[in-house]
């Protein structure tokens, strides 16, 4: 799962007391940028077996400090406290936390069995990356309905909605049919965090105050 994380980010900030969506973009992928980081400097691993499963060829075999569910709640505590030392109010750091763990959960939906409860065995997956026509409009769907929530709740212009929408399905599409990688690289490390930076940035954009020339096209 990829866009479909940024779902609950996407539906959470329709709370009044919310984060910006931006930084709740952020706490969506937040283990997995800890994750991409930490393969890079060899303290998680994966490797790549084409035909792992049916979508995703990585086999994620060694990742207890963010893909269990007890590091999963560690970063969601630490996220949280960032937040209040930015000053945010406890239910923005409540909803900010939520978001970061509903990570594990719809890793939990997708994956092949290799999330645990600490960073032991057993491990967990209920493998829907084996069954794409379940998989994939299931993730456009979640999406999609949580942009229009965001959007029935909050008012936000619908061409920027739609903009986003259209990011984030781009950005889909190219996980799901570009290349697959042959190897695990620091350049195809790199690559996810340019996702995950490509739709916060479009996140932000999207949320931003609208100038007098905006007000004028959205009218």
């Amino acid at each position: 799962m990829f866009i479909g994380h940024f779902a609950p980010a996407i539906a959470a900030a329709s709370h009044k007391d919310a984060p910006s969506l931006p930084i709740l973009f952020i706490g969506a992928q937040l283990v997995d940028w800890a994750f991409f980081g930490f393969a890079m400097i060899g303290i998680e691993h994966l490797r790549i077996v084409p035909g792992f499963t049916a979508m995703n060829p990585m086999d994620l075999y060694h990742m207890p400090w963010t893909h269990s569910l007890v590091g999963a709640l560690g970063w969601a505590i630490g996220f949280a406290l960032v937040l209040r030392m930015a000053g945010l109010g406890g239910r923005a750091q409540a909803i900010a936390a939520g978001v970061v763990i509903s990570h594990w959960v719809l890793d939990l939906l997708v994956h092949a069995p290799d999330l645990t409860f600490a960073g032991s065995p057993p491990k967990w997956g209920l493998g829907l990356w084996n069954h794409p026509a379940i998989e994939m409009p299931l993730e456009v769907l979640l999406v999609l309905g949580a942009l229009w929530w965001l959007q029935r709740k909050t008012g936000i212009s619908p061409m920027r909605v739609g903009v986003l929408a259209l990011i984030l399905l781009a950005l889909q599409a190219i996980n799901w049919f570009g290349e697959e990688p042959v190897a695990v690289t620091t350049g195809f490390l790199l690559m996810a965090w340019l996702g995950y930076a490509l739709a916060t940035i479009a996140a932000w954009w999207a949320v931003r105050p609208l100038s007098a020339q905006d007000q004028l096209l959205t009218q």
